[in-house]
């Protein structure tokens, strides 16, 4: 792949921000939309703008086979069925709706459910509601020093008493890839459940759900270069049968009577309210446009990124890197600067036209674990180079200049 080539695709990257060349190295955040995307979600407005489900004219009809369309295109990217596939808001959505719509149907107290201190927010604040709601415990699965998980651990963690368990398939702050189909194996054995976040690993690795044996799995279409406010949450179709619906209105309904209603089969019943039409059309177009660049090409030259970018900031001297070494970790580095705050950092390299990330990451539980209130963090995507990197070194530089910082010795 010709990531010079790719980065002509996308229009928002051919600026000046404070008199330099963007460099955008925020895509754990969000990535950018390639042109294809723009395109496909303004030609729907422009002619295929209806609802769905709904009306029997051509344009309704046009709508709702754009729409489930989607669904069957995201369904193959996955390798899943379309009834598997509930359109949500983003990977937020999908793991609160397993924590509210499953997990407190079958939790009861003394059962367990089993994270790490990896997680995002979104992947802790559901679970520990879940666990006050219905008396259950919440464990964490230990880190070793690098930021990975040892098979050791996960092993005695989940327990016969684990009836669930939830993971990021990848750290989005140590970019750690975690061993999914080993840790559902694991729960499985146990009479567990395994949910993933797949927020980071969606839009940068090739995923097989089938292979995988995941139980359901959550992902954002706005960091794989899709709109904002779409993602999805696959479930296998016996677990989504046994969940609730999160909220109640039109389109999810099969009868309303005065006093109860029923809903509608898999996966409609999830699907209240006029849905997310146009973000479908636009994952469904970024979807095409990531599978003609390739999973594995886009996974090789973000892996190549990280590499680099870890012997480029790791000579610098001043800078700690976390996570695991560079040749486990995707693309990204997440970094300190000596004592110079996360945001002052930013922000000088903000100066040079460099967007990277500072704070604590929605994961303030692992920043805890790391002993740092905050963070800076550059991460790569299919449009980044090795130049990119390079004016990141330059800038990090700049700013120890700047702020006159020497490394204690």
């Amino acid at each position: 792949m010709d990531p010079i080539a790719l980065k002509a695709e996308f229009p928002i990257l051919h600026q000046d921000v404070n008199g330099h060349p963007l460099v955008y190295l925020d895509n754990a955040a969000t990535s950018q939309k390639p042109r294809s995307v723009i395109e496909a979600v303004k030609r729907y407005y422009e002619w295929d703008n209806a609802n769905v489900h709904r009306g029997v004219h051509t344009l309704g009809s046009r709508a709702t086979d754009a729409y489930e369309g989607a669904r069957e295109k995201v369904a193959r990217f996955l390798n899943a069925a379309p009834r598997e596939i509930v359109f949500t808001r983003g990977t937020t959505t999908g793991l609160n709706l397993v924590a509210h719509g499953y997990a407190r149907q079958v939790l009861k107290p003394g059962d367990e459910i089993v994270i790490t201190h990896m997680e995002h927010h979104s992947n802790i604040i559901p679970w520990q509601q879940a666990a006050k709601a219905t008396g259950a415990t919440l464990k964490y699965i230990p880190l070793q020093p690098d930021g990975t998980l040892s098979l050791a651990d996960i092993e005695s963690t989940v327990t016969e008493k684990t009836k669930i368990v939830s993971i990021a398939y990848v750290s989005n702050v140590l970019g750690t890839v975690n061993p999914i189909a080993k840790i559902a194996e694991i729960a499985h054995k146990n009479g567990a459940i395994i949910v993933v976040d797949g927020a980071q690993s969606t839009p940068h690795l090739k995923v097989d759900l089938k292979a995988l044996d995941v139980d359901f799995y959550a992902f954002s279409g706005h960091k794989m270069c899709g709109p904002t406010g779409i993602g999805a949450l696959y479930g296998k179709a016996s677990l989504l049968e046994k969940t609730e619906p999160m909220e109640f209105g039109g389109e999810m309904i099969d009868f309303v009577g005065l006093q109860d209603s029923t809903w509608k089969e898999i996966p409609w019943k999830f699907e209240g309210g006029t849905p997310i039409i146009a973000g479908a059309v636009g994952l469904a177009a970024a979807i095409d446009f990531l599978e003609s660049v390739g999973l594995d090409n886009i996974d090789r030259h973000e892996k190549k990124l990280a590499k680099y970018a870890y012997e480029r900031l790791s000579a610098i001297d001043g800078i700690s890197i976390y996570g695991p070494p560079a040749d486990k970790r995707v693309g990204l580095v997440t970094f300190n600067l000596g004592d110079v705050h996360p945001h002052d950092v930013a922000t000088v390299l903000d100066t040079e036209g460099i967007a990277i990330r500072a704070g604590h990451h929605c994961c303030q539980p692992l920043m805890k674990w790391l002993e740092q209130s905050a963070t800076a963090r550059a991460s790569f995507y299919l449009y980044n180079t090795e130049q990119d990197v390079d004016r990141l070194a330059e800038a990090l530089l700049k700013t120890k200049e700047f702020f006159g910082y020497e490394p204690v010795r």
